[in-house]
């Protein structure tokens, strides 16, 4: 059975209907699906978390914290994946059902600048582990990173992340476990790694330990826009399997827990090593020359396909929606890498954790009031994404509301609270959204953007159904 998928039926009824009577066969296999997904276990900044978490407030707090993280990722990410594979949705997507249209427009764009500042950041990790190999300027280093990258989305994600993610975990992890063999050898072994406590810290700094460890990976929430969208091409018929494996636990069990042990063991062996991303890659190329500088290469490169692709898509994504522009998707791609390229050449490193920050809260209260979204519909009313944009109001007023006060809110507290805003911050932002988005929908009555049209025999029989209620 031949279906259009693009949403050009009439009703939002025939649409919906259609679209899930087809087949899957133009998805993404589980293995390609999910090498292309786990390339971004890869990230630098996985492993720099960690450290600085150990070292700031203690090894055991760390991994309470760190534990506690990997439950609720898998938990919610095991959610949303679900629904993503159900329905195709994205994140402008289903942005549309608890945003509205400009909404889903205004999430699209927020999503593309974190996914091409993550890119800048890490492109800017492999540019000065080169820069500190070979020496050259930095912009050079730049360039090169950029124009190497850029080719390796160009197929598409479907045909090419899973090949070269595919050639690169192994580099990745075992250059890992190198580093961790070779340097106990050039350094000796001791335990500081595993018995650090760090300084108390009291509740009204932010404290406990494990709670602020706990509240600083919430500031990584974009993990789960990044499973929607990755989720979104797979295949009904491997649900449980991605539930499980892809985009559940046992990938935050590798991307927190594991990359987290690597950053806090090599961060205590390797002296004068700085709990930083470009502290750790500095680190490997001292310690192992070429060979940490090629495991380097491999980690960022790993991790900048998925952050160019989710760039360059949801860019396209809101100039399309916004300013109404029709470009080939290679066109798309070339313009999110000039706009890396130029972030670049300003000293957007020094602001990580501002910016780490900021995009946190908003990224925490979208999931927040997604993740109450899928709960209170409890499996029923989801929308397919092949319904066209035109069957969606412009706001969702409930979503919006419980999106951008709670945001203001978490934002205020970083900035003016101190320690206490920084670990509450992001926790009262995530409750404080999903309960107004809870409250709101049931006293409104409203629970979607979307618009259901009634056709005029559909009204009719629905009015002569009523009557003859009303007569019984």
């Amino acid at each position: 059975m031949s279906i259009n998928l693009t949403g050009t039926n009439d009703t939002v009824e025939a649409t919906d209907a259609l679209a899930r009577e087809g087949n899957d066969d133009d998805q993404m296999r589980r293995g390609p699906l999910t090498m292309a997904f786990y390339g971004v276990i890869s990230a630098m900044f996985f492993v720099y978390i960690g450290a600085a978490m150990a070292r700031g407030y203690g090894t055991l707090n760390a991994a309470i914290g760190i534990a506690l993280t990997i439950v609720t990722y898998g938990a919610i990410n095991m959610l949303l994946s679900k629904y993503a594979i159900n329905n195709r949705t994205t994140v402008a997507l289903f942005s549309r059902t608890i945003l509205g249209r400009s909404g889903a427009s205004i999430a699209a764009l927020i999503f593309a600048l974190v996914a091409i500042y993550y890119a800048v950041f890490e492109g800017s990790i492999v540019a000065y582990a080169f820069q500190a190999a070979f020496g050259g300027e930095t912009w050079m280093w730049y360039l090169i990173v950029v124009v190497y990258s850029t080719p390796l989305i160009m197929g598409g994600a479907r045909r090419f992340l899973d090949k070269i993610n595919g050639i690169l975990m192994p580099l990745y992890w075992g250059g890992f476990i190198i580093a961790c063999i070779w340097a106990v050898a050039q350094y000796g072994y001791n335990d500081a790694w595993l018995t650090h406590t760090g300084p108390e810290l009291p509740l009204a700094s932010g404290g406990p330990g494990w709670l602020a460890t706990y509240a600083g990976y919430m500031g990584v929430w974009i993990m789960m826009m990044f499973t929607m969208d990755f989720a979104a091409l797979g295949k009904r018929q491997d649900i449980k399997y991605h539930q499980r494996v892809t985009f559940g636990p046992l990938f935050y069990i590798l991307a927190f827990g594991l990359n987290g042990f690597f950053g806090v063991f090599l961060s205590f062996m390797i002296p004068g090593i700085e709990a930083s991303e470009l502290g750790i890659a500095a680190g490997l190329v001292k310690l192992m020359g070429l060979f940490g500088l090629l495991v380097v290469f491999a980690s960022q490169t790993r991790i900048n396909t998925a952050n160019y692709y989710l760039g360059a898509a949801n860019l396209r994504i809101f100039g399309e929606k916004v300013f109404r522009i029709k470009l080939p998707n290679l066109v798309w791609v070339c313009i999110s890498s000039t706009i890396i390229f130029l972030l670049m050449l300003l000293p957007i490193v020094e602001y990580i954790l501002l910016a780490l920050a900021w995009q946190g809260v908003l990224v925490t209260a979208w999931v927040a009031i997604a993740v109450t979204h899928i709960l209170m519909n409890r499996g029923k009313r989801q929308e397919h994404a092949a319904v066209g944009d035109h069957h969606y109001r412009q706001f969702n007023v409930v979503g919006m509301i419980s999106w951008l006060v709670p945001t203001v809110v978490g934002i205020a507290m970083i900035q003016f609270a101190g320690g206490l805003g920084a670990t509450w911050g992001p926790i009262i932002t995530a409750v404080l959204a999903a309960a107004m988005y809870a409250v709101l929908r049931s006293t409104m009555h409203v629970d979607t953007a979307l618009v259901i049209t009634i056709n005029a025999d559909e009204a009719a029989l629905d009015r002569q159904r009523k009557a003859q209620l009303a007569v019984s």
